[in-house]
Order: C-alpha cells, then structure tokens, then sequence
C-alpha cells in the first residue's frame, strides 16, 4: 500500500470520523489485534470444515522470470547463486570429505514484495499507529505492532472465498471497478456461503492473474488503478460487528486504488480496518486454483493457514498460505 496526496479539502480523517476502534479492547499493550478472536476453540471448530484433505497454497512465486506484480515504485526481487557446481569447477570451493557439493544462495526483495502479510502498524494517520500507539515507533524498525507479534501467534482459523469475478460472469473485474458491501454480501449468498464472525475473508477480483495474462506493459498502463471494495462507513461497521480476523485479495493492495466519493487513494480501507480495527491483511494472494476447486463443489470455507516469518521490526512479511478443504 503507497499513499498519495488527497485533493484539497478532502481527508481521511473525514471519511473515518465516526468509524469504529479496537483500540484497547485486547488492552494498552496489543500488537495482534483482531487474530486475538481465533482462540483454540475457534481453531478445532475450523478444523471441521476439512473434508477432502485436498491443499492448496495461495502464494504467488518469487522470483518469476516472468517478473512480478508489484505495487510501482518497488523494486524486483532479485536472487542470486552465491555458490554452486560452477563454484567447484572453477576451483573457488573445495568438496567436502567424501566430495560433498552444495549450492546456495541470496536474495534481496521487498518485504511487501510478494504474497505478503501487513504489520499492524504498517500505516497510519495522525502520528497514530494501531492501538494508539505513536507513529515515532516506527523509526528505523517497527517496535509496536510489527510482523513479529502475529507470526509469532500465526493466523489459523475458518476462512472462506467471496468470489467477485464469477458472480458478475468476468474472468476479471476491470482497472479501477468498484464492488460494494452490499454486491460482496449478495455474491456469498449466491454461493450458498455465509460469513460467521472471527473468519478470514477472502475475495476473488481475477485482477492479479492479469500481469501473467497481459503481459506488465499492459497491467501497469497508465493511470494504474486496481478494482477493489468501495469504502462506505457501513463497511468498518460491519467489519467491526462481524469480528472479521482477516481481510484478503489477489490485488496488490487490498484497496481500490481511488475512492470515488472522496478522491482517497489508497488508504482507506487500510486506515478504517487495519488501524483502527487490527484487521490483519493478507495482500496479492493467489486465487485461481481455489476459486475453480470451490466452484467446482460448491464449498467455499476451508481451514486456513498463514504463518509469517519471524522478522524482528518488519512492516510486513512474505507468505505461502494455505486453504486445506
């Protein structure tokens, strides 16, 4: 998520004025926010919606020859041999005893570089973090509220697919198209699915598989603008009395790129859930082998898993998730 600057005499702060916190609910010290509803309970009662024992995994691959769908202004993850057979035929390593060989290897990426979860203080506003704490906590590393915290804890529970393109009969909602609360609502029902309080919720927009599909020349054409929910002050309630754990896409940035009504790119939803609520967001997931799995047998909850790496301080870290239905 990258912010830009709002038109004059519109601001966030507007638009969120009246929408709900978390803010203290799990007390002053929280850094895990809303994975605090997922206890083992609600852990074993996931656990029963698996009934093939079929696994998918939902991260893009990183490093692709093909490159990668990045939000612009990042760079390419870049990795690199820095040992292999060639190493010892050129005389640069010596086998171990018994001419044992190995190869390694580095990389350097954007942590948000890829299939990616949000730190809970990734953004903010007003010089305020989630759970009130300052923005001054994330100089030089993240020391609340960092990516450490939830993976630590991990992200399992109940989760189900919303899938967007399919109800409205697309393989991929345009640049820039709106969804609303409402039409979300109306497509899980069609799909015979409801949301309970505490899962994760995953929407199908098709928007990702376009960089493959298209090519990047295309994908970033000129104004890139990604479709995604539109921002209404019902959505943080209905987000906040759902007890919604996770919120999910196979767009770059969880968000549609500019909210009509008030010309906010990028944010709001980041801003009204993540930061206000600890809704933990899971960001350019890959959709398509689940969605068809999904259609296929009309179940659209799984048992979900997504653990990230450990990094101390981090804004964000890569992950693999995984639906097992």
């Amino acid at each position: 998520m990258t912010g830009n600057n709002e038109p004059e005499g519109v601001t966030l702060q507007e638009s969120l004025a009246n929408a709900p916190k978390n803010w203290g609910r799990w007390g002053p010290d929280d850094e895990v926010g809303s994975t605090n509803f997922i206890d083992a309970e609600a852990v074993r009662s996931a656990s029963q919606t698996i009934v093939s024992g079929q696994v998918i995994t939902l991260g893009l691959p990183i490093g692709d020859p093909r490159g990668e769908p990045i939000y612009p202004g990042r760079a390419q993850s870049m990795r690199y041999n820095t040992q292999d057979r060639g190493s010892y035929v050129a005389g640069k390593r010596t086998p171990f005893p018994g001419g044992l060989e190995y190869a390694d290897d580095i990389m350097i990426m954007f942590l948000q570089g890829s299939t990616q979860v949000d730190a809970l203080a990734h953004i903010w506003y007003d010089e305020t973090t989630y759970n009130g704490y300052s923005a001054d906590t994330t100089v030089g590393g993240l020391s609340r509220a960092s990516v450490l915290p939830l993976a630590n804890r991990g992200i399992v529970g109940r989760a189900v697919l919303v899938d967007i393109a399919r109800y409205r009969n697309v393989d991929a909602l345009d640049r820039g198209e709106e969804f609303t609360l409402d039409e979300m609502l109306d497509a899980a029902r069609s799909q015979d699915l409801t949301i309970h309080p505490h899962d994760v919720l995953l929407v199908r927009t098709g928007w990702i598989p376009m960089f493959y599909e298209k090519g990047a020349a295309e994908f970033y054409r000129p104004p890139f603008e990604e479709p995604g929910l539109l921002y209404e002050p019902k959505v943080a309630k209905w987000f906040h009395e759902q007890e919604i754990v996770g919120w999910g896409t196979d767009t770059i940035g969880n968000e549609l790129s500019v909210q009509p009504e008030t010309l906010i790119r990028g944010s709001a939803l980041h801003a009204a859930l993540m930061r206000n609520l600890g809704v933990i967001f899971i960001e350019m997931l890959w959709l398509e082998e689940l969605a068809k799995e999904c259609a296929a047998d009309g179940r659209y909850e799984f048992f979900f898993v997504c653990s990230p790496l450990k990094i101390h301080g981090a804004t964000g870290s890569p992950v693999n998730p995984i639906a097992i239905r």
